[in-house]
């Protein structure tokens, strides 16, 4: 074994004592910042993100303004109010390209409405939120079985609020005559665990206009 000389090997020791730290940082430097993650499965969700999960009401529920049916307790065309709970399922379903330069993240997401009064179903809506990271945009695009589908957009936030004229949103025949939607907008409130929304559909209905209005409190219950 060849001989080394004792002062040499000290400073070979303090060199590399000094570079080591320096090559490789610590877990906390290479970590990103805490809800800074916006990517699933390789593709950015932006705010869309933080959705990804179950959500259901909070204790105060939400409401229901529509307007009353023949037969009911406010007569046709009235404002029917209904105290209701939901849940609400978001999934990340991956992206989508349009015109080979929109390039699209689409979350799918499932809504079922119960009225508080007697625990039935009388909402159910199929749909996706939609983010455009280039263009900055949001897009809700749903349909409920009423013979009725809805594109709204606008802007992506941890409040954001997404509007539908009447070029964005197809009905039937029988719906144009007899019950138009004429405009829809949401706004959607996120913080943490806790999401709030708010929504009017502005109709044509009885022969007469009508804002019918929905909004919630949720909180997620699993991710």
């Amino acid at each position: 074994m060849p001989h080394i000389n004792k002062s040499t090997l000290k400073s070979a020791i303090f060199a590399a004592a000094l570079v080591i730290p320096a090559a490789l940082p610590c877990a906390k430097a290479l970590a990103a910042p805490p809800g800074t993650d916006t990517v699933i499965n390789g593709l950015d969700y932006g705010p869309l993100a933080a959705l990804v999960g179950t959500w259901k009401s909070d204790a105060s529920g939400g409401v229901d303004i529509a307007p009353g049916r023949e037969g009911s307790k406010v007569g046709k065309g009235g404002v029917a109010v209904e105290p209701s709970y939901e849940t609400i399922t978001f999934t990340p379903t991956g992206d989508a390209t349009n015109a080979s330069d929109q390039h699209l993240a689409a979350m799918s997401y499932h809504q079922q409405v119960f009225r508080k009064s007697d625990n039935k179903q009388f909402h159910d809506q199929i749909g996706y939120l939609i983010y455009d990271k280039a263009n900055q945009t949001v897009y809700d695009s749903f349909c409920i079985p009423r013979a009725v589908c809805v594109v709204a957009e606008g802007k992506p936030g941890a409040t954001m609020t997404l509007t539908a004229p009447s070029t964005g949103i197809a009905q039937s025949g029988y719906m144009v005559k007899n019950d138009t939607t004429e405009s829809f907008t949401i706004t959607y409130e996120m913080s943490g665990n806790t999401m709030k929304y708010k929504q009017e559909t502005k109709l044509n209905v009885y022969g007469k206009p009508f804002s019918h209005v929905d909004s919630g409190t949720l909180t997620k219950v699993e991710k």
